[in-house]
């Protein structure tokens, strides 16, 4: 994985090897987009979950709807957010939950320029002090 990207605080690079490592998480977010399937998933969320070959950690993240930790996981934003969309999200209200802000904070941030760069150029840095 590129450390140039990695060092970039609340930045997770979606790249090959995440892609391979969240492949199964995906597909069950990509099965999200049928009725059938949705309904099925609502009515027993980890009997649903075992019929991927997620790890632990993944299936905890969903049920937790630990969106970042997700995105940690191999998770792609664009296939999550069909998990978000299932529980009648959007995806302004989970960028809120990522950024740990209400929604209303999070769009006052967002009109303001979004987030401060004062301590978010490096976790390299941020280590250091």
């Amino acid at each position: 994985m590129s450390k140039e990207f990695e060092d970039i605080p609340g930045t997770l690079l979606f790249n090959a090897e995440r892609s391979r490592q969240g492949y199964h998480l995906n597909m069950f977010c990509m099965s999200l987009m049928k009725a059938d399937k949705r309904a099925e998933f609502k009515a027993n969320e980890a009997a649903y979950l075992q019929k991927y070959p997620m790890t632990e950690a993944q299936r905890d993240a969903i049920l937790r709807r630990d969106w970042n930790g997700m995105l940690e996981l191999g998770g792609n934003i664009y296939f999550t957010a069909k998990l978000a969309a299932t529980d009648g999200l959007s995806f302004q209200q989970v960028a809120a939950k990522m950024s740990n802000a209400t929604q209303e904070e999070y769009v006052k941030m967002m009109i303001g320029g979004g987030r401060s760069i004062v301590g978010n150029r490096s976790k390299t840095e941020q280590n250091r002090g």
